[in-house]
Formats: C-alpha cells, sequence, structure tokens
C-alpha cells in the first residue's frame, strides 16, 4: 500500500469554517452597530446636560424671574443643534418666620431641559437653590415673595 498525503482541505472542512467565520463577521458587526447606536444616544444627552446647565446658569442668575409660574421657551436648533426646550419654577424654598422686606429667603429653581431622539422625546431635570432677598411690595413686581 502507498500511503498518500493530503494536501489542502475537503469541501466539508472548508464549509465548517466559513460558518464558523460567517457567525463570528455577523456578531462583530452586530457590536459594532450596538455600539454606535449607544454613542449616538450619549451625544445627544451630553448636548442635552451642557443645554441645561448653561439655562440653569441664566435662570439663577436673573433676578427678574417670575415667582410661582412656570416659564418655558423652545432652543433654536440652528444655534443648539437639537430639536427641543426647557421648562422652569421657581418657588420659595424655606424662608424665617417673619418675612419683612430686606430679609433673604432660600429660592428653589427646577428645570426640565427636553428634547426629541428619533421619535421619542427625552427629558433631563435638575434642580438648584439661590437665595433672594425680599424686596417691598412695590418693588417687587410680582415675582417676589408676598
Amino acid at each position: 500500500m502507498i500511503a498518500r498525503s493530503r494536501k489542502g482541505f475537503t469541501l466539508l472542512e472548508m464549509l465548517v469554517a466559513t460558518m464558523i467565520m460567517g457567525i463570528a463577521v455577523v456578531g462583530l458587526l452586530s457590536n459594532l452597530s450596538t455600539s454606535l447606536r449607544n454613542a449616538a444616544r450619549l451625544t445627544e444627552y451630553d448636548r442635552a446636560a451642557l443645554l441645561a446647565q448653561r439655562k440653569m446658569d441664566e435662570l439663577l442668575l436673573d433676578s427678574r424671574l417670575p415667582k410661582d409660574r412656570v416659564i418655558e421657551a423652545r432652543f433654536d436648533p440652528a444655534t443648539t443643534g437639537v430639536e427641543g426646550g426647557w421648562r422652569a419654577f421657581l418657588a420659595t424654598f424655606e424662608e424665617p418666620p417673619k418675612v419683612v422686606p430686606g430679609v433673604s429667603v432660600l429660592e428653589r429653581l427646577e428645570l426640565q431641559v427636553w428634547w426629541m431622539s428619533g421619535t421619542r422625546r427625552r427629558v433631563l431635570s435638575m434642580e438648584a437653590f439661590r437665595t433672594a432677598m425680599v424686596l417691598p411690595p412695590n418693588l417687587a413686581g410680582g415675582g417676589g415673595p408676598p
């Protein structure tokens, strides 16, 4: 008997190897797609968080912000790159037992920033506190405590 040496792979071995490689490639592409989708979602969230922080700083510095009333507006998509808006509510959080003009009170500012992510509306909520001085009724303009 003459021994034959094998040179190459059989058709069955090639089919099995191709199937294993196909499964591996599909798994890798699926993971890549999920990673890209997560990166896009995180980018949207980061942009919304930056817009919320900027709006919160702006509102905290506004001494004429009306109290006990919801205010809201939309962001300009041309400048922010986001289709969305914000809603804020300022209220007295803590005050001394006797409130007279010139006394400091603690105010709480609630802010919600919303944006569209595809067809879903996403919301980011924040709150902050600031001190304010009670103004006499003739200077308060409806924005100060009663």
